[in-house]
């Protein structure tokens, strides 16, 4: 065993003696170092751990003093939780839970199922102010609740067209679309046309003819419920109807409200998206107490959330304090996949499933079917 260098009266930097560092910290070496109470007497080198102890040594290290308020204080072991310790959604790769997201919105083994009502759902998407999503929500809600075994016909009836392109839907010139329903009374189910690559999913589209559709509509008997009689007509039996209106408060918009027994309101979180919300309020009321007294208006969707924006936030508690739990919680935020879908001829469900726009979408649909069942909605005062 080395032995300890016999002290020497010369000074502790000396050559040839053992350099001892001055601590950082007087008060912390004052506390910690045993021999710190009698300042002439020099550090003992602590012996290495297979030395036996010296039985003539009266040397005894002190424990530990409870340390100081504030002072590396540590939490009671049964309370102390690390920083360092991940979560769920931590410990996982990025990867790994949109690829979990994928696969709980695709579905591909068909088990998971979203609840069916007991009666066909008639919903318009309605709003006469346009670009507050109304295609976009009618595509993704029909392709999440198709995908979960639900039966599901939209109706596209907006002369742009944009829900069957959504849906990768030929309405081109010449293919048989809604606007022969209204106008010649073509039976809805020789017009619709199953959705490729989505089961239990048809589109009934609308082609460039529609937009002739307003006028054509005036000299016709019994106008405003054309559509409704070809829905009633339909000899299988759908889950969900999903009408998309066009962005006006006219005939076609008349048509889908007379058909529809609910309203689907999409808002987008901006000011301009509440100034027209009154005029469509105040339409549904007076088609309610003229023709369609069925008519309620059940749901109101938020669109394109900015959660950076004090603006967004502001428009969400407006619209929550005014309607209330019609209000879905589910709220679709900005997403640029939500945009890029339709140019490839797809809904956000498929061409991006673990996305933040196809998740929103997957929750709003998910509530809405199980408010169906379980919540039915209060008529709109």
């Amino acid at each position: 065993m080395r032995e300890a260098p016999e002290p020497t009266g010369g000074p502790v930097n000396a050559p040839g003696s053992r350099s001892v560092p001055a601590p950082r910290n007087a008060g912390a070496s004052a506390r910690f170092e045993p021999s710190a109470a009698v300042p002439a007497a020099p550090v003992p080198q602590q012996p290495t751990p297979h030395a036996a102890p010296d039985a003539g040594a009266a040397t005894v290290v002190p424990s530990d003093p409870p340390p100081a308020a504030g002072y590396g204080a540590e939490a009671a072991p049964s309370t102390y939780v690390s920083r360092e310790t991940p979560t769920r959604e931590e410990d996982d790769p990025p990867l790994a839970m949109e690829a979990m997201r994928a696969v709980q919105i695709l579905n591909p083994s068909g088990e998971v199922t979203m609840p069916r009502p007991d009666r066909t759902r008639v919903m318009g998407v309605a709003n006469q102010k346009g670009g507050v999503g109304k295609t976009t929500t009618t595509v993704n809600l029909a392709v999440a609740l198709a995908l979960h075994g639900n039966r599901v016909l939209v109706v596209d009836l907006d002369p742009q067209g944009n829900a069957s392109t959504g849906l990768n839907v030929p309405h081109h010139t010449g293919i048989p679309d809604v606007y022969d329903c209204l106008i010649d009374g073509v039976p809805l189910e020789e017009v619709a046309q199953a959705v490729e690559g989505i089961p239990n999913l048809w589109c009934v589209p609308a082609t460039i003819d529609l937009a002739g559709a307003e006028i054509e509509l005036v000299s016709v008997v019994a106008r405003e419920s054309r559509l409704a009689r070809a829905i009633a007509a339909y000899p299988g039996h759908f889950d969900y109807v999903f009408i998309d209106c066009p962005p006006s408060l006219g005939l076609l918009t008349v048509n889908a409200l007379v058909a529809a027994q609910e309203v689907l309101i999409p808002i987008q979180c901006e000011y301009y998206a509440l100034e027209g919300l009154n005029q469509l309020i105040n339409n549904i009321n007076l088609v309610r107490q003229h023709l369609n007294p069925k008519l309620e208006v059940s749901t109101i969707l938020l669109t394109m959330y900015d959660r950076r924006t004090r603006l967004a936030d502001a428009v969400e508690q407006d619209v929550r304090n005014h309607f209330g739990d019609k209000v879905l919680q589910a709220v679709i935020p900005r997403n640029v996949r939500v945009s890029e879908a339709p140019s490839y001829g797809q809904s956000v469900m498929t061409y991006d499933p673990g996305s933040r726009g196809a998740t929103s979408y997957f929750e709003a649909a998910q509530e809405i079917a199980e408010r169906g069942v379980k919540e039915p909605v209060s008529r709109n005062a």
